[in-house]
C-alpha cells in the first residue's frame, strides 16, 4: 500500500509568499546587473565580445559548484547558436582536463567569490600559455579577476535564500549574463534558423524547423485528377490516396479547386457519380509553399481546422501532406 504524502503543514499563501519573495530578490538582481550594464559591466562587456569574437578556438568554460554547473549550460548555449565551446570542470583540469585548453581558446571561469582553490592550476596554465581568460565574479580584487584579461563584475546582489548561503541571485545573474552573450555573438554572426537546425536536429526544436519539402508526399502519391474528370473516378483516386481530399488540376496543371469527404456530403445525390469533377469542387483551396517550415503548415491546419494541405510552386501541386506527418514529426 503507498504510502501518503507528508504534506507540510505551512499555509499555502506562506508558501506563495515565500516563492514571490524569492523571485522579487532575484528580479531586483537582475534589475542591477541592467544598471550595471551602462558603466563598467558594459565596458567588460564589449571587451569580452571582441574577446571571444576574434578568438580562433573555442570558449572554454569553467567553474565549481553552482557556478559550474552554470558555466556548463552557458556552453551549452553558445555552442548552439554558433560559438564553440566547451565545458572543462576546474577540479579536473589538475588531473589531465588542461590538455583540452589550447592557446587558441579562450577561457571564460564563473566564480562568485574569485578564490575557490580548484581554480589555481587553471589560472597559472592560462597565464603561461597566454590564454586570454574572462573573469565572471562578484569580486573585482579577487584571484580570479587579478589573473583575468577582461573581468565581468557580477553585481553584489543579495540571495534569495533567507540565510544568504546558498547560491540562488548570484547563479541567475551569472547565467542571465551568459546568455546576454551568447545573443550578442548570435545576432553579429547573423545566425539563422536554419543554422539553429544544423545544431538541433532532434527533437522538438528540430521538428519544427523541418521544411515542408522534406515531408511532404509528392509524385504519384498525389491524389490529382483534372476538372473534366467524372466523380465516379475521382472517387476512386482519393479512397486509393488516403488523404481524405482530392486535388483538382486545369490544363495548364495549376491546382484550381480542391474535394474533400465534406465536399461529397454536401453534395450527395442519385447523379453523383455522373457530375464532373468541376462542379463539386471548392475554389481556391488552402495551400502552402514548400520552403516554409512544418510549424507553419500545423499553424495554418489547426487555424483553418483541416488535415491536408497541397504543397505548390507557381500554383502547382507538387506535394500533399496529412496532419499525421506533422504529429509524428512531434509537433503540436
Amino acid at each position: 500500500m503507498d504510502q501518503p504524502l507528508n504534506r507540510s503543514n505551512k499555509d499555502p499563501a506562506a508558501l506563495v509568499a515565500s516563492a514571490k519573495r524569492a523571485l522579487r530578490i532575484e528580479h531586483n538582481g537582475v534589475k542591477m546587473l541592467m544598471e550595471a550594464m551602462d558603466g563598467t559591466l558594459g565596458e567588460a562587456f564589449v571587451q569580452a565580445f571582441e574577446l571571444i569574437r576574434s578568438t580562433h578556438g573555442r570558449v572554454i568554460l569553467s567553474g565549481v559548484g553552482k557556478s559550474g554547473h552554470i558555466a556548463r549550460k552557458i556552453a551549452a548555449t553558445l555552442a548552439s547558436t554558433g560559438t564553440p565551446a566547451l565545458f572543462v570542470h576546474a577540479a579536473e583540469t589538475s588531473h589531465g582536463d588542461l590538455g583540452m585548453i589550447t592557446s587558441d581558446d579562450v577561457l571564460l571561469v564563473l566564480s562568485t567569490s574569485g578564490e575557490t582553490a580548484d581554480l589555481r592550476n587553471l589560472l597559472r596554465y592560462a597565464q603561461r600559455f597566454e590564454i586570454p581568460l574572462i573573469a565572471m565574479t562578484s569580486r573585482a580584487q579577487s584571484t580570479l579577476a587579478v589573473a583575468a584579461t577582461v573581468v565581468l563584475p557580477i553585481p553584489s546582489a543579495p540571495e534569495a535564500c533567507p540565510i544568504g548561503l546558498a547560491p540562488t541571485t548570484s547563479t541567475t545573474l551569472q547565467l542571465a549574463l551568459g546568455d546576454a552573450l551568447a545573443i550578442a555573438l548570435l545576432e553579429d554572426k547573423g545566425f539563422s534558423a536554419i543554422q539553429f537546425r544544423d545544431f538541433h536536429p532532434g527533437g522538438k526544436l528540430g521538428a519544427s524547423l523541418t521544411y515542408v519539402r522534406e515531408i511532404m508526399h509528392s509524385g504519384e502519391r498525389m491524389p490529382l485528377c483534372g476538372a473534366d474528370c467524372l466523380m465516379s473516378q475521382a472517387i476512386l483516386v482519393m479512397t486509393e490516396k488516403s488523404f481524405g481530399c482530392l486535388g483538382i488540376i486545369a490544363e495548364d496543371g495549376s491546382l484550381c479547386g480542391l474535394i474533400t469527404d465534406g465536399d461529397l456530403r454536401r453534395h450527395m445525390c442519385v447523379d453523383l457519380l455522373k457530375l464532373p469533377a468541376s462542379e463539386i469542387m471548392t475554389l481556391q483551396p488552402k495551400v502552402i509553399d514548400p520552403n516554409v517550415f512544418a510549424r507553419e503548415a500545423l499553424s495554418l491546419m489547426n487555424a483553418q481546422k483541416i488535415t491536408s494541405l497541397f504543397v505548390v510552386e507557381e500554383n502547382k501541386p507538387v506535394g500533399i501532406i496529412h496532419i499525421h506527418d506533422l504529429l509524428r514529426l512531434g509537433l503540436q
